[in-house]
């Protein structure tokens, strides 16, 4: 009986048994690969030769003789090497740069608070180009996205590290240790949720305002997300030298993870829900008072009771809902837009 070998989709043969035996000793013909014959049952080489009662071994020979046989130049390849090539490469030059670029800052920024910044910097950038990728539209700008981003935390810098305009919130008083449960709701919420996302809103409101051309939602959304990160990985760097630094190892470690991954999306979700009502405010001048207060509540509602119940299974959610709503929004964004018309 003949026998007929498929890999990869291709058919090869058909071949006596004796010489398929023969053909996995020299290595042409696999142990995986897929036979045909009469019977129409789906079989291997092994299954083939098992049945047959055949056995069979590899001459593969000795390691160095094997080594040997590739070549030098094929495992170190010269004119792969030049610089010219690898320049060239993007490929290689995007992988390299995610996966090497933490360690070269490290060892340049010698372990310091310049070391913090660095690396929140760089998984700012892994974010931006994540949201780049899924909310991009024609009307993104770099530069613009780029302005956003510093601008957001020089006006942290400046409100909260100078001027520490929350001394005068008096919202702001009832996060504290000790107040009841409903004070800590009021105080997130009204202390936290709306200053923060008041912060976050003013880079993306002006440079909406002063825009050439109707921004779409879905454009605006994203400056918010950017304006987000940015906002998100500055508090995280001012939390892992100062609040973070002082608790044990294990939490410590924990949130400074946390400072750079989670905390900066869920502040990028907040202002990307913020920005989608601000599109509308300036798409829908007659209806704007209605835009700017939901541009605010919404948010603002989801931050203080996320900080309230943190990483319990009730904050977790309570994130969930904030991703949801800004999905479900951009997709209903028409739906809302033919409402608002009337």
């Amino acid at each position: 009986m003949q026998y007929s070998i498929i890999r990869n989709n291709q058919v090869f043969g058909p071949y006596e048994i004796s010489t398929i035996q023969l053909y996995v000793s020299e290595g042409k013909i696999l142990l995986q690969d897929k036979v045909v014959n009469n019977s129409g049952n789906d079989l291997s080489v092994r299954d083939i030769l098992k049945s047959n009662k055949l056995k069979y071994s590899i001459n593969s020979g000795n390691i160095f003789s094997q080594i040997q046989s590739f070549g030098l130049n094929l495992l170190l390849p010269k004119d792969s090497f030049s610089f010219k090539t690898l320049k060239g490469d993007s490929k290689l030059l995007i992988i390299s740069f995610i996966g090497l670029a933490p360690a070269f800052l490290i060892r340049i920024t010698s372990a310091s608070i310049f070391t913090f910044y660095a690396i929140a910097l760089y998984f700012s950038l892994i974010w931006g180009l994540f949201f780049y990728t899924v909310f991009k539209t024609t009307q993104v700008s770099i530069k613009k996205s780029i302005y956003i981003f510093f601008t957001v935390q020089l006006l942290i810098f400046f409100l909260v590290s100078l001027l520490d305009i929350n001394q005068f919130n008096p919202f702001y008083r009832l996060i504290d240790e000790g107040n009841s449960f409903t004070n800590k709701i009021i105080g997130f919420i009204f202390g936290v949720g709306i200053f923060e996302e008041l912060i976050k809103l003013i880079p993306v409101y002006f440079f909406i305002k002063y825009s050439k051309e109707p921004l779409l939602p879905q454009t605006v959304v994203f400056y918010g997300l950017i304006s987000g990160i940015g906002f998100g990985v500055f508090e995280g760097v001012i939390y892992q030298i100062s609040v973070n630094s002082k608790l044990d190892y294990n939490t410590s470690f924990f949130m400074n993870i946390a400072r750079l991954t989670s905390l900066p999306f869920l502040h990028a979700v907040w202002s990307g829900i913020s920005s989608y009502f601000i599109a509308f405010y300036f798409l829908y001048p007659t209806k704007r008072y209605a835009m700017f207060l939901l541009a605010i509540v919404i948010p603002a509602i989801l931050h203080g009771l996320y900080d309230v119940f943190t990483w319990s299974l009730i904050g977790l959610f309570i994130a969930y809902l904030g991703v949801a709503l800004l999905i479900i929004y951009l997709k209903k964004a028409k739906d809302f837009q033919s409402k608002i018309t009337f």
